[in-house]
């Protein structure tokens, strides 16, 4: 089998720990960080006196690679070298309902040696993992490490001898602090030169010869969250990343089997909903979404799940990225959505913050300092903000024109909601009432027919009128109806329902255009109606069955080689978007056509970067954006099923 990804995932934990292949096998070129800078991990076997390599670019010659197959939790390839063949997994236990687990910075290789020739082999195997990974930028700076062992496991570190622990901020910029880990019960695990290594020396017979290699990292202190130094989740009560070496080593085989059931289950049910296109996409989206986030333990023990938003300023907890992800995580663990919220509102609850509205992020990775967005005060990229959420009212530090009024607030209200809906704790809900009531009487205001603003599309520019914004603001108002009858409001509930259904029923009439419905209400262009999708996920009855028929079925024609545009303003689209709207679709046949380009893209675009959720429908290029969370929003037709 080979699944051909613009970049095959390989360690995928957090938004710093994350080393890709950008090729189409694993001997195709040097391994990179997703954003682009060259983070070397190097494999090689020697069978025999040959020398080959089977990851990463060197001068010898590669191992030829039979299969290639990505799955949500795995990357996995057979390689063969003159009668030695070698299967290496990359996987990491992003299992859901194991949160300390998917916290928990490590990922394993598994590697297993069989002769095919029935001859013996004296084989050296070798995987070489870089101190490039603990430092940004080309200049290396002093380093350290060493090795030992801690009850049997061998263990190598390396680090910077100075460490400015949290000392960034911005995008595109690798980590540069913390110590890189390697560790494994076989072979000899070492720190040689400017890397650490493995080395394995086996005599290789027809029976498999294995071995396991986990790849850690300690960031020490994971985010600035309002001035405390939090870590991630699973050292939340003191664990170090010894204990997470050590209990993954313990628990390897157990983990994978929960891995394998996890693969299994999310595949079938991708695939008989949208056959091997849709598989392809969903196995894309898995740790690709999970690794752009880092889960940590607020200083109240409570989860915060931070994403990191690549190729826009780096900004982090950015709520109209968030809103996209939602989906893989309503469908496994809808805390994680709880999770995402909590530091928004806490941001929102502080006396800077003096808008009526939601606020678009809550900092710059790793720093959740108050928003940045739309800050007077701007900042280089490597720099840091001040902390925003120490200033009080009065300090006019935000420029209202570069705002997302209607679209934060609708945004926090359908998270907020479809969380509870899908099984998530309604405490997080009761303890910001009067903030929410807020939001909702500014979608009320100011929703209906939006003036000049930005959407989550802000790429596009400002819209007056955007039609589907308007959508979006309808169905918030519906989720805050939803929320209060939860909590006992029914009169509350009533009211806000019925304002829903009146603004639907107006926004149908007015959002008429030439094709279905139009970009603006002005009757311009067309448009994706994304926004609309949750009305059907949630049951809200806002608009007639039939209207989604006609909308998905007026797409069709406007469809590209590589997709359906987002409107009718450029060629570019978005792949969260396009999931959504085929989701809409209530001929199965429609969807299965809308998203087939969407694999198409993924199999045949000639940009090489972690699936982008940003590209072009008629060249297939990436425009922007790499490895960022919103790509969970590919997992919406299982919310639907």
């Amino acid at each position: 089998m080979m699944d051909r990804l613009p970049a095959l995932p390989l360690i995928v934990n957090d938004p710093y720990f994350s080393i890709w292949m950008p090729g189409d096998t694993l001997t195709d070129t040097n391994t990179t960080h997703w954003a682009g800078a060259v983070k070397p991990l190097r494999g090689g076997i020697t069978v025999d006196g040959k020398r080959f390599h089977w990851l990463g670019a060197a001068s010898n010659p590669a191992a030829e690679t039979l299969s290639v197959q990505v799955t949500p939790t795995q990357t996995s390839s057979t390689l063969l070298a003159v009668g030695v063949q070698l299967d290496v997994r990359f996987w990491a236990p992003a299992l859901p309902d194991d949160l300390d687990m998917l916290s928990a910075p490590v990922t394993y290789v598994d590697l297993s040696l069989c002769s095919t020739d029935g001859k013996a082999h004296q084989v050296s195997l070798d995987f070489l993992a870089s101190d490039r990974l603990c430092y940004e930028g080309e200049v290396p700076p002093a380093m350290s490490g060493s090795s030992y062992d801690c009850n049997g496991l061998h263990i190598a570190y390396t680090g910077q001898e100075q460490q400015k622990i949290l000392g960034h901020s911005g995008d595109h910029i690798t980590i540069d602090w913390g110590y890189l880990y390697m560790a494994s019960r076989q072979g000899c695990v070492e720190r040689r030169g400017n890397h650490l290594s493995f080395t394995l020396e086996s005599t290789v017979t027809a029976a498999p010869s294995c071995a396991t290699i986990l790849l850690g990292y300690d960031d020490v202190a994971s985010i600035n969250y309002f001035g405390a130094l939090c870590r991630c989740w699973y050292m939340r009560n003191g664990k170090s990343i010894i204990d997470a070496l050590m209990e993954l080593d313990s628990r390897h085989d157990k983990l994978q089997e929960a891995c394998r059931k996890l693969d299994a289950k999310v595949m079938d049910e991708a695939t008989a909903i949208g056959g091997e296109d849709y598989r392809l996409i969903a196995c894309a989206a898995w740790r690709h979404t999970f690794g752009a986030h880092k889960l940590i333990a607020t200083p109240d023990g409570e989860m915060a799940f931070l994403s990191k938003e690549n190729d826009s300023n780096g900004c982090i907890g950015t709520v109209d990225v968030s809103y996209p992800s939602i989906p893989l995580f309503l469908k496994y663990c809808p805390e994680l959505v709880n999770a995402l919220c909590r530091p928004v509102i806490h941001f929102s609850q502080l006396p800077v913050w003096e808008f009526d509205f939601a606020p678009h992020d809550v900092g710059r990775y790793p720093h959740a300092i108050g928003q940045v967005y739309a800050a007077r005060q701007r900042c280089a990229n490597g720099y840091m903000y001040p902390p925003f959420y120490l200033y009080p009212a009065g300090t006019n530090v935000y420029d209202f024109s570069y705002q997302m009024p209607v679209e934060e607030c609708g945004n926090m209200l359908i998270m907020l909601e479809s969380a509870i809906s899908f099984g998530a704790s309604p405490k997080l809900v009761e303890s910001c009432l009067p903030l929410l009531a807020k939001w909702v009487r500014y979608l009320d205001e100011f929703g209906e027919d939006p003036g000049e603003q930005l959407c989550t599309d802000d790429f596009a520019g400002h819209l007056n009128r955007n039609i589907n914004l308007a959508a979006k603001a309808i169905v918030g108002i519906a989720c805050y109806s939803r929320m209060m009858k939860r909590i006992g409001r029914h009169e509350e509930a009533q009211k806000w329902n019925d304002r829903a259904h009146v603004m639907a029923a107006n926004w149908l009439e007015r959002a008429r255009g030439e094709r279905n419905t139009a970009l603006t209400f002005d009757g311009n262009g067309w448009s994706m109606k994304y926004n609309l999708v949750w009305d059907l996920v949630l049951g809200l009855e806002l608009l007639p069955k039939e209207f989604y028929s006609a909308e998905t079925e007026s797409y069709l024609p406007l469809i590209n080689e590589f997709g359906l545009p987002l409107d009718s303003r450029a060629d570019y689209t978005k792949s969260d978007w396009t999931v959504w709207c085929a989701s809409m679709a209530q001929d199965p046949a429609v969807f299965r056509q809308m998203i087939a380009p969407l694999a198409y893209y993924l199999r045949n675009t000639p940009t090489r970067v972690p699936f982008s959720d940003w590209y072009d429908t008629k060249t297939g290029r990436f425009v922007a954006f790499i490895a960022r969370s919103v790509q969970g929003g590919v997992y919406m037709p299982l919310l639907l099923k």
